[in-house]
Parts: C-alpha cells; sequence; structure tokens
C-alpha cells in the first residue's frame, strides 16, 4: 500500500503523519532540479519517525537531468548513496516512460524482506486514520489504513475522543467490502464526529466501552483546552496592552478534507505579522452551513471555503446578514487573497516623491510679495502650494511650501523643466545658489 502525500509546503503535518503511519518512505526527488525544502523536511520526518528510506530519482529522461547532483547534494543530508559507498538505495526512474519502475519495486520488496515487516491478521483491528471529512448523507467519513488485526463491518471502535460502529466500509475503488486485514486502506462510516487526522484507530469488545473511553478522553481534552485558554487570556491581556495598534484577520475555514483544513489552517497561521493577525475562530471539514454564517456574522468573521458547496440555508442567512464567503480550489489564491485582505487593515503609507529641482539664480525685494526667488526649472516641475526643500552646500536649510508662483507678471499654477519662474516662500534668507528641491507626500497601499 503507497500512501502519496502532497508536495506542497502547506501539507507539512500531512507529510509528517506519512511517515509514522508507514514502514517504509520511497522519496522522489526531480533529477531535472535541485533538493527543495519539502525534500529536505520529508527526509527529517522520516529520520524522526525511524523509517528506512529508499530514494527515486525521477525525470531522468530529461535533457537536463542530472542524477548525479541529485546524489551528491543528498550527501549533505545524511543520505548516502551506495555506490558512494552508503546504505540508502537510490534508483533513477522516470515516471512519464516507466524506466526504472520495476527496478524500484523489486528494492522495496527487498528491503521489505530484510526488514522482515510483517503483521497479523488475528485479534482486533487497529491502525491510523489517514483522511477524514463530512459527506452529505453519510456524516462523518475517515479513510483508516488498517496496521493489524482484522476489521469487520459492525466492530466498535474508539479514535482520539471519537467513537462509533462500522456501519458501511469501502476498499480503495468503491467497492464496499465487510472485512480488511493490515495494510489494507479502507474508507468506513459510523463515526460520531469527524475524527482528527493521524490519531490511532482502536477496535473495541463492544461499543459501551468506546464510547465510555471516547467521552474520558474528551472530558480530559476540554479541561486541557480550558487551562490553555486561561493561560492564553492572561497572555494575550499583556500583549494587547502592549499593541494596540495591531489589526485582526478573523477568518472561519471549511474544507472537504480535515486534511486541507489542517494545511490551509497552519499556511494562514504562518501569514501573520507583528502589525496583523490571523485568527481562525473555527475550522472543520464539510460544506458550509447555517451555524458557520451565524458565526461568522456575530464574530465580523470572513468564511473561507475550500473544495466545498454552501447550504442552502446558509446561502438565505447569509444574503441577509451580508457575510462575506469566498470559494476556492487551488491553496495559492486562498494564501494570495487572505495576505491581501491584511494589507487591506494597514493604514496606508506615505511616502515622498521628488518632483523637480529648480535652481535659484536672482533674489529679489519686493514691496508688495517681499523676498522673491527668481528661478530656472533644472528637471522636473514646480507647483504651487507644493513642498519644498532650500538645499544650500547639499543641506537643507529650509523646509516650507510655494505661496506664490509666477511667470513674468502672470499666476501660474505649474512651470516645467527649462523655464524660469518668480517663487515667493518664507524664507528671507535665500541666496544665490540655492537649489530647491520640489516634493509632495503620495499615499500607498501598505504591504506587509
Amino acid at each position: 500500500t503507497f500512501l502519496d502525500t502532497p508536495g506542497h509546503q502547506a501539507f507539512s503535518a500531512m507529510r509528517a503523519r506519512g511517515a509514522q503511519a508507514t514502514d517504509l518512505v520511497v522519496l522522489v526527488v526531480a533529477a531535472d532540479d535541485k533538493v527543495q525544502p519539502q525534500t529536505i523536511e520529508a527526509i527529517n520526518h522520516a529520520k524522526a519517525a525511524e523509517v528506512p528510506i529508499i530514494v527515486a530519482v525521477n525525470k531522468v529522461d530529461r535533457p537536463e537531468a542530472s542524477p548525479d547532483r541529485i546524489r551528491q547534494e543528498l550527501l549533505e543530508h545524511e543520505l548516502v548513496a551506495e555506490e558512494f559507498g552508503g546504505d540508502t538505495i537510490m534508483i533513477n526512474v522516470s515516471a512519464l516512460k516507466g524506466d526504472g519502475i520495476n527496478q524500484l519495486l523489486e528494492m522495496i520488496q527487498l528491503q521489505a524482506e530484510v526488514l522482515e515487516l510483517t503483521s497479523t491478521t488475528k485479534g482486533l483491528a487497529r491502525g491510523v486514520i489517514i483522511e477524514s471529512r463530512i459527506t452529505r448523507g453519510q456524516g462523518a467519513v475517515a479513510s483508516v489504513l488498517v496496521q493489524r488485526g482484522t476489521l469487520k463491518l459492525g466492530d466498535s471502535f474508539v479514535v482520539g475522543s471519537t467513537f462509533g460502529r462500522v456501519r458501511a466500509m469501502y476498499n480503495d475503488v468503491g467497492q464496499p467490502i465487510r472485512e480488511a486485514g493490515p495494510t489494507i486502506p479502507v474508507e468506513l462510516t459510523g463515526l460520531s464526529e469527524v475524527p482528527v487526522v493521524g490519531e490511532q484507530f482502536v477496535v473495541l469488545e463492544d461499543e459501551k466501552t468506546a464510547r465510555q473511553i471516547a467521552e474520558q478522553r474528551g472530558l480530559q481534552f476540554r479541561e486541557d483546552q480550558i487551562a490553555q485558554r486561561q493561560r492564553t487570556n492572561l497572555q494575550n491581556f499583556f500583549e494587547n496592552v502592549k499593541d494596540e495598534d495591531e489589526k485582526e484577520l478573523l477568518l472561519l475555514l471549511k474544507a472537504d478534507v480535515q486534511g486541507s483544513v489542517e494545511a490551509i489552517k497552519s499556511s494562514l497561521e504562518q501569514l501573520a505579522t507583528e502589525t496583523v493577525s490571523v485568527q481562525i475562530i473555527h475550522s472543520a471539514a464539510g460544506n458550509i452551513t447555517e451555524s458557520d454564517v451565524s458565526l461568522a456574522a456575530a464574530s465580523n468573521a470572513i468564511i473561507i471555503g475550500f473544495n466545498v458547496q454552501t447550504d442552502t440555508k446558509a446561502k438565505e442567512l447569509q444574503a441577509r446578514v451580508g457575510t462575506d464567503i469566498r470559494d476556492y480550489s487551488v491553496i495559492y489564491e486562498v494564501l494570495d487573497d487572505v495576505r491581501a485582505a491584511m494589507e487591506g487593515l494597514l493604514p496606508p503609507e506615505i511616502v515622498e516623491e521628488v518632483l523637480g529641482h529648480c535652481e535659484v539664480r536672482e533674489v529679489f525685494a519686493t514691496a508688495k510679495a517681499g523676498t522673491v526667488f527668481g528661478c530656472y526649472v533644472r528637471d522636473g516641475r514646480i507647483l504651487r502650494n507644493s513642498l519644498v526643500r532650500i538645499l544650500r552646500n547639499d543641506e537643507t536649510v529650509f523646509n516650507g511650501s510655494v505661496l506664490s508662483l509666477k511667470r513674468f507678471k502672470d499666476d501660474v499654477r505649474e512651470v516645467t523643466h527649462n523655464y524660469e519662474c518668480g517663487v515667493v516662500m518664507a524664507f528671507p534668507e535665500v541666496q544665490a545658489g540655492d537649489l530647491l528641491e520640489v516634493y509632495q507626500h503620495v499615499e500607498t497601499a501598505a504591504t506587509l
């Protein structure tokens, strides 16, 4: 049985669970690229779980492929190929053409024999939850990898603080089955609620025992949450006193499966900065419901839906209360839009834009206007009422604004480069040779 984990950086937790749930890790690395951070992360997960690694160097059919370079890079992460004197099996393959696949399968089989990977079909089943979700008409659905014993229809089980009884069971192609032994992945219904992905699945003698264990675990979990919330509230009190200007974006997240919920939630929380925090007020697998809209409306939160539908009653309530519901099918788009929404909470940034430079060539004293600067616009432009700093020997001697701007005797709004003009400012100490730097303040959208 192969468990394929996504390569996207958001699915770190899923890769960690994959390493913990398997007996052998096949690490696929592209020969036409370099070793990616996600590859290094997968190596570390496998080492932490003490699971052997076989490396499949893929895309060796491409002209730019360099399998030897990949082997050299993997040396830095303590994966030494057998041809380099190490004990890590590395096979060159082309998934597109099928080259090397048979050799890879042979090496997997050989490694399994060396490791003496065995299990038993006897006794009550145990396994691990590899995915979970809510499905219309079936309720909570979980994908389970059976690791020992035989799982049968009607078995009572406990998963973390969730319990249930196997009502229906399906194999990897969706066919109903009555039992499943070790290494067999199944999808089953009959859970009291959506279980946490990665939890151990344990069959018990009867449903009463399963319920008691689940309730006891649930009580302990709630007590731990209350204690954590009390510690967090006290910590937040001091942080809020210190960071009164921090903005907060509230989100409610619904996705098709628990793995997606976990990955997207983690990625969204990592977007938080010192100026804008991201608070996920609720996250779960399943369609967007009326209660979701109600909670979001009361909290002024945005609902993020990933590969899910919005129930009819939820749409009706949303039309009345105006809650923002955004639907997505690509994780990159979720992150981009939330990042844009976070930036929208920030006050605009004020930046200085230089408009031009004027050289003071003469200074006139007039009875009516006072001191008049006879200027030549060297570059750009000068505007009536624009901001000006007066520079003398590259040092600022005055900051102010243009009070009057003339061309000959006419008042004008603007004078452009290569023209002369008369400028009046509240700085009678101006001297010939001074430089006027004309500028304005412009508001720009703030970025994270």
